[in-house]
C-alpha cells in the first residue's frame, strides 16, 4: 500500500529525534507481579486529515492558559488560545493551513515555551517549534528507498575571526567508492539560522538524493555554511561581517583541497535563501571567476549599495551569460517582492540574456517555498559543464 505522505518520516525528522513521538511507554503487571514494558500509540503530536486542518497540543496540567502562534507568512502571528481538556492537554485545531513547513510558538500563561513532544528545529534565532503539512507535492523531500548520500561535519579554521567554523558538507550517493570528481555548490541559509537549516528545515539531502536518482539532476557536494564572521567588537549593517573573506580564503581552499572536486568555475555554485540569497549574489558578482552558477532564493537582487553599483554590469545583459551559465531568482507567490524581482529577471530576458530563469510557486517567505526553490535549482545546475568543461 502506497505510503501516505503526512505518514513519511520525513515529516518528523527533526535536530533532536528521527523518528515519529507518538509512542509512550507503559506498564501490565502479571498475576504474579511480573512487570512487562510496552509502547502504546498516542494521539500524535501534529494531526493532518488531508484538507489543511492541524490539530496541535501541548501537555500542561497545572497551566491556566496555552496559547499557540505562527510568526507570519503563512502562519499569523495572532496568539490562538487551545481548549483545555481533562486529560492535561491543550488542542486546538487549524483551519485551512497551507501545505508546507511551519514554524510556530506556544505560549504558556503568556511566557513563550518550547513544545517538548513537538518536532524542534533552530530558526529565528532559537530553538523554535515547527509542523509539516503535507500534499499531494510533498514527496519530492520525502524519505525514499533510493540511494543516500552522506551528510558530513567539518571544521576548518576562520582566518578571519581566528575561530574553528563548522560547516556541513553533503555528498552524493557513491561518493566514498566512484573515484569520480565532482561539481560543488555552497549554499547559504537566511538571517537567525544556520548551517543545519539546509539539512533539518530544507530537507536538502533528500531533495538531492531523489532528483538524482530519478537522474533529474547531476551529481554534486553541497556545502552548508553558517553565514556569519563576526570580528571583536564590530557593528555591522545588513550583513554578519567578514563572512565573503571566511568562504572564498578559508573554506573554498578547505573543502577543494580534501573532497573531489572537479576544476573550473562552471562546476562551482553559490545560492541561498534571504539574507543567503543576498550574500550568494553579491558573491557570485565580486567573484565571477570563482562561480559559474548563481541562486537567489527570496531575495531583492541588490544591484547596487553604498559599497558597489553593478547598474552598467546590468544595463547591457548578456554580461550575465559571459559569466554565468545559470543565473536563478525565485521567490514565492506571495512574497511582497516577487513581483519587482521577476520585472527585473525578465528584462534581464528580454535583453538578450539566456541564462536567465524566473520561477515562483504559491507561497511565503518560508522553508516550504525554498526546498522547491532548491528542487528546481538543482535540476538545472552544472548542466553546462558535464563532461569537464572548465
Amino acid at each position: 500500500m502506497a505510503e501516505k505522505a503526512n505518514e513519511n518520516i520525513a515529516v518528523y525528522t527533526q535536530m533532536m529525534f528521527f523518528d515519529p513521538l507518538n509512542k509512550a511507554p507503559g506498564a501490565k503487571f502479571d498475576e504474579d507481579g511480573t512487570r512487562h514494558l510496552y509502547y502504546a500509540d498516542t494521539e500524535p503530536i501534529v494531526s493532518d486529515d488531508g484538507k489543511g486542518n492541524v490539530t496541535l497540543r501541548y501537555f500542561a496540567p497545572n497551566a491556566k492558559e496555552v496559547c499557540v502562534a505562527g510568526i507570519g507568512g503563512s502562519l499569523s502571528r495572532e496568539k490562538i488560545p487551545m481548549k483545555k481538556d481533562e486529560d492535561g492537554y491543550f488542542r486546538v485545531t487549524l483551519r485551512n493551513v497551507m501545505p508546507g513547513f511551519h514554524f510556530h510558538e506556544y505560549f504558556v500563561d503568556g511566557q513563550r515555551a518550547v513544545n517538548p513532544l513537538a518536532p524542534l528545529g533552530y530558526g529565528c534565532f532559537y530553538p523554535i517549534n515547527f509542523f509539516e503539512n503535507t500534499d499531494e507535492d510533498s514527496g519530492f523531500w520525502a524519505l525514499r528507498d533510493v540511494p543516500h548520500g552522506d551528510v558530513r561535519m567539518e571544521q576548518y579554521r576562520s582566518s578571519v575571526t581566528g575561530r574553528m567554523k563548522a560547516c556541513w558538507v553533503y555528498t552524493p550517493p557513491g561518493y566514498d567508492t566512484s573515484g569520480e570528481n565532482y561539481p560543488v555548490l555552497y549554499i547559504q541559509h537566511g538571517v537567525g539560522e544556520n548551517e543545519t537549516g539546509w539539512i533539518w528545515q530544507g530537507k536538502l539531502n533528500l531533495i538531492a538524493d531523489n532528483l538524482i536518482a530519478e537522474g533529474a539532476a547531476l551529481p554534486c557536494v553541497v556545502v552548508m555554511n553558517a553565514g556569519y564572521a563576526f570580528v571583536g567588537e564590530e557593528e555591522y549593517d545588513f550583513l554578519p561581517g567578514r563572512f565573503f573573506d571566511e568562504l572564498t580564503g578559508d573554506c573554498i581552499p578547505y573543502i577543494e583541497s580534501k573532497y573531489r572536486i572537479k576544476e573550473g568555475k562552471k562546476n562551482r555554485a553559490v545560492a541561498g535563501l534571504s539574507l543567503g540569497s543576498s550574500q550568494a549574489f553579491m558573491l557570485a558578482m565580486a567573484n565571477r571567476n570563482l562561480f559559474g552558477s548563481v541562486g537567489v532564493f527570496s531575495g531583492m537582487l541588490p544591484i547596487r549599495r553604498p559599497e558597489y553599483d553593478y547598474t552598467p554590469y546590468f544595463a547591457d545583459p548578456t554580461n550575465i551569460d559571459r559569466d554565468f551559465d545559470l543565473f536563478f531568482g525565485a521567490a514565492g507567490a506571495d512574497e511582497p517582492f516577487w513581483p519587482q524581482m521577476k520585472e527585473l529577471l525578465e528584462s534581464f530576458q528580454k535583453g538578450g540574456a539566456k541564462n536567465v530563469v524566473a520561477y515562483s510557486c504559491p507561497g511565503y517567505h518560508e522553508w516550504g517555498v525554498w526546498r522547491y526553490h532548491l528542487r528546481e535549482f538543482l535540476k538545472l545546475a552544472f548542466r553546462k559543464a558535464e563532461g569537464g568543461e572548465a
